[in-house]
């Protein structure tokens, strides 16, 4: 059976909602455990290319679903421990399953730590100005503004949803950003949430990642910290869906237990759904068993209420 257990503001004490398991049909197919290799495949199309800075990095690829507008819009953050690992093909599949779904798809490229401006600031300065962009292109696109949803993977977790909470990054700070484009949802598909939790891990297979892109670890640079972990800006003002391989071996699942239930008490609207027979690469493989059967229709469900 798959068991998901789903967080809500009227269930803000963590052991409450871990009692809370709802079970949503019968799999009879067995795991698939993925990993990075499984994601090389030749250069899917897309409708534009649309650049957002100078550097070679910058830009996203939009990919426009059938029918007249306006599209409601998912902004996609491809993963790789915020280290070069990855890049916007390693989700060209998912963008094009999420298209065929119905929704128009910014599929984001972004600096990262070993790159040259990444790390901080300039990942979170690309993330934001990428965003942002949509507010230029959405007349000729017909893409629905007050429909934005973000989704990332992994490393792109902790991005969807920090940008989710970007009005809550103080004045002052060197990532924050006036008027940034408000988002109907936030989602993170194996993600990190939580930095500082992260850094703590026993095992971490990201190793230096974080602190890389941070430039320093938490107790070298705190304040950096305070204003790129979603978990130390709740609360974040955005409605999240938090999806997470229950086997995932790059980021523990208790680590999103303990921040949805943070979340939650203050005041945000987040489900979690813990997928079963699922480790991390999952969640991202439209054609695996767990993403067609688990992770699709509460993606799904999801989205259709941010839509509305």
């Amino acid at each position: 059976m798959i068991q998901t257990c789903v967080f809500s503001r009227k269930c803000s004490i963590l052991g409450a909602c871990l009692a809370a398991v709802l079970l949503l049909g019968a799999v009879d197919s067995a795991a698939q455990y993925l990993g990075p290799g499984d994601f090389e495949y030749p250069l899917i199309e897309f409708d534009a290319r649309i650049s957002y800075g100078a550097d070679d990095l910058q830009y996203a690829d939009l990919r426009l679903p059938d029918g007249d507008g306006p599209h409601p819009v998912i902004v996609l953050l491809h993963g790789g421990c915020w280290q070069g690992l990855h890049r916007p093909r390693h989700v060209e599949r998912l963008a094009v399953a999420l298209t065929d779904a119905g929704w128009a798809t910014w599929n984001l490229s972004h600096r990262q730590a070993p790159d040259a401006g990444g790390g901080w600031t300039g990942t979170f300065e690309d993330v934001s100005n990428g965003i942002d962009r949509l507010r230029k292109v959405a007349q000729k696109y017909e893409l629905d503004l007050d429909a934005v949803v973000t989704m990332g993977h992994s490393a792109g977790g902790h991005l969807a949803i920090w940008a989710g909470a970007r009005s809550q990054v103080p004045e002052g700070s060197e990532i924050h950003f006036e008027d940034p484009l408000p988002l109907a949802g936030a989602i993170s598909l194996g993600g990190i949430p939580d930095l500082r939790a992260h850094y703590n891990q026993e095992v971490n297979p990201c190793g230096k990642g974080v602190t890389d892109l941070m430039g320093g670890k938490p107790s070298a640079v705190p304040e950096r910290y305070a204003h790129a972990s979603p978990a130390e800006l709740l609360p974040t003002g955005t409605k999240q869906l938090i999806l997470h391989g229950v086997d995932d071996y790059v980021v523990p699942v208790s680590l999103v237990e303990a921040y949805a239930g943070q979340a939650n008490a203050a005041g945000d609207d987040v489900q979690l759904a813990v997928i079963p027979d699922a480790s991390h690469f999952e969640m991202i493989a439209p054609s695996s068993v767990a993403w067609q059967e688990r992770v699709k229709p509460v993606l799904m469900q999801f989205l259709d209420e941010v839509r509305k």
